[in-house]
Formats: structure tokens, sequence, C-alpha cells
């Protein structure tokens, strides 16, 4: 069987003003229709894995809006983390307690708050990765790279795996300058790495073990307190002790030295929302076009004007008129509390900006 584990951590703060500490950016309906990034996640993995075989690893703050959320999961399908230790216990204990109810069973990683542009064709390359991860493969989705981006990381891919598309990965590789880019896209061997991960539980566990014994050890025994009285006290006493690392250091990149990693190479349009201008492109079908964002499923459309104003990314959450003329490449940002505007070629700088309000302890604007 086939188990879908979502992270839903972080607080989004390249999308400040409109994602804050208690309202992260996989709780906000960024994409024209009333769900939100995290239920859309959901929704897409619904064909292959129903409300009982998925599971939402999350906060403490955010549990309760998770849960508003996703109703029809089971409430001990949301995995509430006591504090955040990156993506290798989250998803390490998720898969820690799916073992102990199918040892065997296949399991897919994916990101709340990613974009994705075709569920069909996400769904047809999931099966791809399902098929090698039955026979023992750790796959990592990588998406086929459409430009040099330099703000994500790489799979290096090789010999093709098997039968099906699977290609094997020699390496992953990190954010590389703009240079590097453009000949990992030239070569065509090397995709975008999308933290989409697929595996049988057994594998990845086995990998967890021998890579880092310590986290694999924590995380089992909270697993085997998990549906007992004891949970709660075990996940409290153990928890803070886990290591703070992502899956792709903890694991991957050493199983795929190993040779245990595979790549099913993936065509549909996907992007991870880093930023304003990153969400402008994936809404976006030209560079000229503007994105206008208005209603979320609690907030009345603000009336937006754009005059003589191409290539901008206009958010309205405030129910004001917005009216701008003559401008080019822009990210306006309109709230209750806070009006945020930059060029679009600068918008990750908004973490900067947030991090003078945290060194000013302005935390009613966070």
């Amino acid at each position: 069987m086939f188990y879908a584990v979502i992270p839903a951590g972080g607080s989004g703060t390249r999308l400040w003003p409109l994602s804050r500490a208690d309202r992260p950016k996989f709780l906000l309906a960024l994409t024209g229709t009333s769900e939100s990034l995290l239920q859309a996640t959901v929704s897409r993995v619904a064909p292959l894995a129903g409300p009982d075989r998925t599971y939402v690893v999350t906060g403490v703050a955010h549990a309760a809006a998770v849960a508003r959320q996703v109703p029809r999961l089971p409430d001990d399908n949301i995995v509430v983390e006591p504090s955040r230790r990156e993506s290798c216990a989250a998803i390490g204990l998720a898969a820690a307690i799916i073992a102990r109810r199918e040892p065997t069973a296949v399991m897919g990683a994916f990101s709340a708050d990613h974009v994705v542009g075709d569920d069909d064709r996400f769904l047809e390359i999931l099966r791809a990765a399902i098929a090698a991860a039955e026979d023992g493969q750790m796959v990592a989705v990588g998406i086929t790279p459409t430009y040099p981006e330099t703000g994500y990381g790489y799979l290096e891919a090789g010999e093709p795996v098997g039968s099906g598309p699977a290609r094997r990965v020699l390496r992953f590789k990190e954010k590389p300058e703009y240079d590097l880019a453009v000949k990992y896209v030239e070569s065509g061997r090397f995709y975008w790495n999308a933290s989409m991960f697929v595996w049988r539980v057994d594998v990845f566990l086995g990998e967890l073990a021998r890579q880092q014994p310590a986290l694999f050890a924590g995380l089992t025994e909270i697993a085997a307190a998990w549906d007992t009285e004891e949970r709660a006290t075990v996940l409290d006493r153990v928890w803070p002790s886990l290591r703070k690392i992502s899956v792709d250091f903890a694991v991957m990149e050493g199983a795929a030295e190993k040779g245990l990693v595979s790549t099913v190479p993936a065509d549909f349009p996907w992007n991870d929302v880093g930023d304003f201008n990153s969400l402008g492109d994936a809404l976006s079908r030209s560079a000229t076009d503007n994105v206008i964002i208005g209603a979320d499923e609690s907030v009345e459309q603000g009336r937006v004007m754009a005059r003589d104003t191409t290539g901008s990314v206009l958010v309205t959450r405030t129910g004001r008129l917005m009216v701008t003329l003559g401008l080019r490449d822009v990210v306006v940002v309109d709230t209750a509390d806070a009006l945020f505007v930059c060029d679009r070629s600068r918008a990750q700088e908004v973490k900067e900006v947030v991090a003078d309000l945290e060194a000013e302890s302005a935390q009613q604007y966070l």
C-alpha cells in the first residue's frame, strides 16, 4: 500500500506580509482557487493515498488550523511536532509510525507548500516512482529544468535503472552559481531537486539507522509509544534530543553514494513558491502578465486596477481599491496592517525585512 506524508512547517517569511507566524504559506490560498496549498497537496495525492493513508506532519502552533483544513484525515494522521527539528525528524517519524502498521509500505513525502501545474501528469510520475520504490530504490523525483535556476538544488542522473523511466542518481548538488546552472541545464543530466521522495519505509529506515543511528533510535522509540498512553511522555522526552538535519543531508546523499537512489524525471510544471517572484512565475503565462491575488477563504476580495502595469504581482487582502500606474515587474502586497512594495528581482530580500522586524521586537507584524 502507498502512504503520503506531507511535512507542513515553517512560516514562509519570504511571502511576508501575506504569510505570518500564525498563518504560514501552506495554509494560504494562493493559486486562484479556494484551496490552500496544503489542501491542494492532499487533494493531489488522494487518488493514490486516501485520508486513512495520508499523514500531515506539522508544529504545535499550526496543528489546529491544519486539522480544520483537512477534516477528512483521522486525528492520529496529523502528527504534531513539539518543536521544529528539520525535515529528517519529521519525515522519519512518519516513516517509523507507518512501518509499525505496514513494515514494507511505500511512502512518499511531498511538501505542503509547493505548486504543481498538472495533477494528472504528477500522478503518472508518482506511479512510476512507486514502482521503482517497490523494487528497493529510494526515489527522488527530479523536475526537468526549464531555465538555469540558482535557487534550487540539483540531482545528477546517470544510467537507467530497471525497465521504467528511473535513472540512477549519481550525486546531489547544492544551489549553483548562474554559470554552473547554465551548464547543468545544457547537459541534460541534471534535474531540480523538488524534495519529493518515494521509498519503502523499511529501506529508508535501514539507511537512517546506518547513517544516523541516534536519530533512528529516537524516532523508533517515539513510534513504539505512538499508539499507547505513553505517547506524549516519550515524545516530550526524546524529541528535543533529536538532531536538526534535512533528509537530504542525513540520508539521501549517503544513500546515493551507495547506488540506492534513483530519480524519475518529471515534466509537470512545479514551483516551490519561495517568494513573490516565484509565485508570479508559477501563476503567469508570460513574463508580461500581471498576477493578481485577491480573495482567500476568509477575506473579501479587493478591487485591483492595473493601468499600464506589466509583469507584476499584485496582492490585496484588505477590500480596498488598489490602483497601479506605469509599473513594471513589481510586487505590491496590501494587508490590513502592512503594505509591502518591491522590485520583483529583489523579492527574496523580504526575509531581511522580517529579520529587522524581529530585531526591533515588532511581533505584532510577524
